[in-house]
């Protein structure tokens, strides 16, 4: 197990799966403290990294395309401080966050974890009923269908038809951006009986943002319908290079026991590493992670 507490989180690695939990610090985001603690399988993962600076580092976790279902529905548009896969650390625990990515580096290249795109989500988005308002408008979603409802500020060609519900069964695509410069945000819904490419000011199926504190909330609503949707035809592609593409070698034989598969594995290291596959630090961590388990009773 590797834990690291900071102000704005703790985040616990328990083996096969990751726990990452929201601080109480009045700095932590909204979106974080709502989405709550999460459980994050390392099958979900492509990779871990820590970027060291002059006063705080951070801390990164890289999901597989296709995993999150927050992730695909804000399309990588979430800010550092929002993104919940990323934690601010203290330079007083730089050593602990980089033996916390030793660890999940070496978990991934000993599972041989692939980073290519997922086929399913493999967390389930936040929990409904949920309901949110910002910009111009509240957002809700009971698992079945969208509520939408106008306020004050709702341009009236858009208010003009009243409360707009959305069932789950006609929307094709789900989206939310946030407010960039002079330009607005918004949370949008494709709808199959109504399409329309109008602004978000005047499309009945889109709450307009416009750049305050709650609208990364809006995404709650966004990851929520995503994971309801047919899941995206997976690109096929590697997410990145923090975790090689491991998953093309073949698998052990079923009769192989396990310090014959350790074994095994060194020499499939050793020759990823001769191919320019792994880096010479990716190497090292991984072949000392196998040793460890060659060394311990029972491959503990």
């Amino acid at each position: 197990m590797a834990e690291i507490i900071q102000r704005e989180g703790t985040w616990t690695y328990l083996g096969d799966t990751l726990r990452l939990v929201p601080g109480r610090d009045k700095g932590v985001s909204p979106l974080r403290k709502a989405l709550g603690e999460l459980t994050v399988p390392l099958t979900a993962l492509a990779g871990a990294s820590f970027e060291q600076g002059r006063k705080t580092g951070r801390l990164r976790l890289r999901l597989r395309d296709g995993a999150d279902p927050l992730l695909q529905a804000t399309g990588g548009k979430l800010s550092d401080a929002t993104d919940p896969y990323q934690l601010t650390v203290e330079s007083d625990r730089y050593g602990v966050a980089e033996y916390f990515v030793d660890e999940v580096r070496n978990a991934l290249l000993l599972d041989e974890v692939p980073t290519t795109a997922c086929d399913t989500y493999l967390l389930p988005g936040p929990a409904v009923p949920l309901s949110v308002s910002a910009g111009d408008g509240t957002a809700s979603f009971d698992g079945e269908r969208v509520r939408l409802e106008w306020n004050w500020k709702t341009e009236e060609a858009k208010s003009s038809a009243g409360t707009r519900v959305l069932a789950l069964g006609d929307i094709t695509a789900v989206e939310w951006q946030p407010a960039l410069g002079l330009e607005n945000g918004c949370l949008r819904f494709t709808v199959r009986s109504s399409p329309t490419k109008a602004p978000p000011k005047y499309d009945p199926n889109s709450i307009e943002l416009w750049g305050f504190k709650k609208d990364p909330l809006m995404a709650l609503v966004a990851a929520a319908v995503q994971a309801r949707l047919p899941h995206p035809e997976p690109s096929g592609e590697p997410a990145g290079a923090a975790a090689p593409a491991l998953e093309q070698t073949p698998p052990a034989a079923p009769a192989e026991d396990e310090h014959d598969a350790l074994l095994r594995r060194l020499r499939e290291l050793g020759d990823l590493h001769h191919q320019g596959v792994l880096t010479e630090e990716e190497f090292t961590l991984a072949k000392a992670a196998v040793l460890k388990r060659l060394s311990s009773p029972a491959g503990d």
